[in-house]
């Protein structure tokens, strides 16, 4: 053992005297085959490159200059708008946090993502990147900032998609944590010390909001501050609203909210004895020999619990599986007025939701908290939700219909982790790619949806 670290003692001497760095490494199992190391002209993830040029269209360096403060002064050696994108784009590509930076700052897409002044110096090291995050984002202007900038990118998809009518999706989930970090708390329904966040969506996967929460508040603490400012804007826009939620959210306060500002809501109501006895007869096993299919059943009825004001329109399903000693039931408060059927199959579209929050913990690394501040957490929610929206605004908007529906994963290990090479002439840069799932097809319809795409206005 010793041995063999004398051997390697030696060969990292001889290249620090220069004498075998740049000679490649011989295999013996193939004497016509050399391997050497060119990291600063080879990448692994020249995918995203094609992500840049949706950025570029979308104008998200506009609305960084636009919405964040640079504290820094005049000397300064990196552009906001880089490090902002460093930070995203690295969440994107899968890495979870700074401690890659020093390797991506060589990277050639990381350095051809960003502005010219990195093309040849590289983008930012690992502690530049960390005081970026954790210190000058965090400042309360940069903070709302951030928000402002998500808010007004799905703006800017919207304008384009133009849809007549949006249908929100709030939920909440687990972001575990380990150490003390501040506003940390056990949750007994997770079994874990966490934090809580909320996030609202839309129908399409876009995170319209996110708010970090301690680990210990309810899962519908806060909805007013997400919820109806989101609504408000898309009033403003003359679109209809329509909300979704779990049983959390079945609030009385929840439902006069939604009445007043006239959006329709299908909302799970927790399972009590008064529901029960409204639903006596559904209840009721059939006779017969039981169904290997779903036996299902449906009710509508008017309902008033002791903390309402009004009674409400209620509809109920009750499914009877084989194998199964009691019914499955659910129960639904809605306002709508299509058929029981219809609005089951409306609320069950809700489920999207949670696969749209397990597509930001994978891909994006919306749970990857590693510092010790409330504040800094946030920031980091907020960086892994703008790196989710701009692959999911990416997936629906630029991709063609054969690939669009992969999932972001997919994405990411597909299309983005694409390998590379650079080679740099007197006027221009050439990155030559490896086609394997990103062919040169996929490519070209890519870029042709991007520049097809209206110009969003803002």
């Amino acid at each position: 053992m010793d041995a063999d670290f004398d051997e390697i003692g030696a060969v990292w001497r001889r290249i620090g005297v220069g004498e075998t760095q740049a000679q490649p490494f011989q295999l013996s199992f193939n004497r016509w085959l050399r391997v050497d190391f060119q990291g600063s002209r080879v990448s692994c993830d020249a995918g995203l490159l094609l992500v840049r040029e949706w950025d570029e269209r979308l104008g998200f360096g506009d609305l960084i200059e636009q919405h964040l403060a640079d504290g820094r002064g005049k000397n300064t050696q990196l552009p906001l708008t880089d490090l902002v994108r460093q930070s995203v784009y690295s969440r994107l590509a899968g890495y979870e946090d700074v401690n890659d930076a020093e390797r991506l700052s060589q990277d050639p897409t990381f350095r051809l993502i960003g502005s010219r002044q990195i093309w040849e110096r590289g983008a930012a090291l690992t502690s530049r990147l960390q005081w970026f995050e954790t210190e000058l984002l965090t400042q309360a202007e940069n903070l709302a900032g951030l928000a402002c900038i998500n808010r007004e990118l799905c703006a800017k998809a919207q304008a384009i998609d133009s849809p007549g009518r949006v249908v929100l999706d709030l939920d909440s989930t687990e972001v575990p944590v380990y150490g003390r970090p501040e506003a940390s708390a056990y949750h007994g329904h997770f079994a874990s010390t966490c934090y809580h966040p909320l996030l609202l969506f839309n129908r399409a996967g876009d995170c319209l909001a996110a708010k970090l929460r301690p680990g210990n508040v309810h899962s519908a603490e806060g909805w007013e501050a997400l919820l109806l400012p989101a609504i408000e804007r898309l009033k403003a826009l003359g679109i209809r609203v329509a909300f979704r939620g779990d049983a959390a959210f079945a609030k009385p306060e929840i439902y006069q909210a939604l009445e007043e500002r006239d959006v329709q809501y299908l909302i799970r109501l927790p399972a009590n004895d008064n529901l029960r006895r409204n639903i006596t007869e559904l209840l009721k096993r059939p006779a017969g020999r039981p169904s290997y299919r779903p036996r299902v059943r449906y009710q509508s009825f008017l309902y008033q619990a002791a903390s309402w004001k009004q009674a409400r329109r209620v509809v109920a399903k009750v499914e009877f599986h084989f194998g199964e000693l009691f019914p499955r039931v659910g129960v639904i408060v809605t306002n709508l007025t299509a058929s029981n059927r219809a609005v089951v199959r409306c609320y069950n579209k809700r489920g999207t939701a949670e696969q749209w929050i397990k597509e930001g913990k994978q891909a994006a690394a919306m749970t990857r908290l590693s510092c010790h501040r409330f504040r800094a957490h946030e920031v980091r929610l907020w960086l892994s939700v703008l790196a989710y929206n701009l692959g999911n605004l990416w997936r629906r908007l630029a991709l063609p219909k054969a690939v669009g529906n992969w999932s972001l994963t997919s994405l990411q290990q597909r299309l983005v982790k694409t390998g590379g090479r650079l080679i740099k002439h007197a006027r221009c840069y050439w990155l030559l790619l490896a086609e394997s799932h990103l062919t040169r097809w996929l490519c070209a319809g890519m870029l042709g949806k991007i520049a097809a795409l209206p110009v969003p206005a803002g």
